[in-house]
């Protein structure tokens, strides 16, 4: 889901970024997060709802997503 009602998100990148600019910026909110792509800010960010936001950080912190290899 688009959303862009936030007037001022704050955008955080990964400390594991790196200077190419692939990567995904996430802003905080009450009810989940929003998540944008560095690269091109001006279109916009999707919102992901609180349950499914913990479960892809969850996933993430897990390694349920790396690569093998």
């Amino acid at each position: 889901m688009t959303n862009d009602s936030h007037p001022d998100p704050k955008w955080r990148k990964s400390s594991y970024s790196t200077g190419t600019g692939n990567c995904v910026e996430v802003a905080p909110l009450d009810n989940g997060a929003m998540v944008r792509d560095s690269k091109y800010p001006a279109a916009g960010p999707i919102t992901v709802p609180p349950t499914a936001w913990t479960a892809f950080v969850t996933g993430a912190a897990n390694g349920e997503f790396d690569h093998a290899g």
